[in-house]
């Protein structure tokens, strides 16, 4: 069985990875990695808070290996921090990194290239599916998410929060990514046939920071 780890960004993309991996007898899904802003204390990009990916993990019964980039973090110390995380999976008798991506050419070639110097390969275990049945098919399987971060150039500000589901999928506009591909939103799942449970969230603060518009996913706390 070979041991690899999966790019985790918390959202629906890398989630329906880890549910489509675990079909596959060869692979041992070894941790969830992500990289986090370490000045906010988020996943980086996805804005969404550190104490929600450790409960996704918890809940995929996954651990997770948490890398943390300093802000702001320039590309040749990105690619020294994770060169490190290479030779420590390594190390550890990884394998593999497998990966979210859809069909972005640029994207894949990088993590290839970025791969190329290490003893790990590659794994691309949702490249090339029709985005718009991939979505409908994870949101029949059960994936509940909700939308982080929105760029405004793409997509109106007043989705982020939403629930990704087929309401939303047909008031996308036309040109917009069914999965958001193309950096239109990202996700945060909350639920799934990859967790033993769903995590308890709720929408709170909306802003606008560089650009994007981001909506504070947070842990909702049992009543009284």
């Amino acid at each position: 069985m070979k041991r690899i780890l999966l790019s985790w960004s918390s959202g629906k993309d890398s989630a329906w990875s880890l549910h489509l991996l675990r079909r596959h007898a060869e692979y041992e899904i070894a941790g969830l990695l992500t990289t986090f802003n370490q000045a906010a204390n988020r996943v980086a990009m996805h804005a969404v808070r550190r104490e929600l990916v450790e409960a996704q993990a918890d809940a995929a019964g996954v651990p997770l290996w948490a890398v943390d980039l300093p802000w702001p973090c320039s590309n040749a110390d990105y690619e020294r921090i994770m060169k490190a995380q290479c030779e420590a999976a390594v190390a550890a008798g990884i394998e593999a990194v497998a990966f979210g991506d859809l069909f972005l050419t640029d994207i894949r070639a990088y993590r290839e290239k970025q791969l190329e110097s290490t003893a790990l390969n590659p794994v691309f275990p949702v490249w090339g599916l029709p985005t718009r049945e991939l979505a409908t098919s994870m949101i029949q399987a059960g994936v509940r998410a909700r939308l982080t971060c929105v760029d405004p150039r793409q997509l109106a500000p007043e989705f982020a929060g939403r629930e990704f589901d087929q309401q939303l999928l047909a008031d996308l506009p036309s040109g917009v990514d069914h999965c958001g591909e193309n950096g239109e939103f990202h996700t945060f799942v909350y639920a799934g046939p990859m967790f033993d449970r769903a995590i308890p969230v709720e929408s709170g603060e909306i802003v606008t920071r560089d650009g994007f518009v981001f909506a504070d996913i947070k842990m909702r706390l049992p009543g009284p």
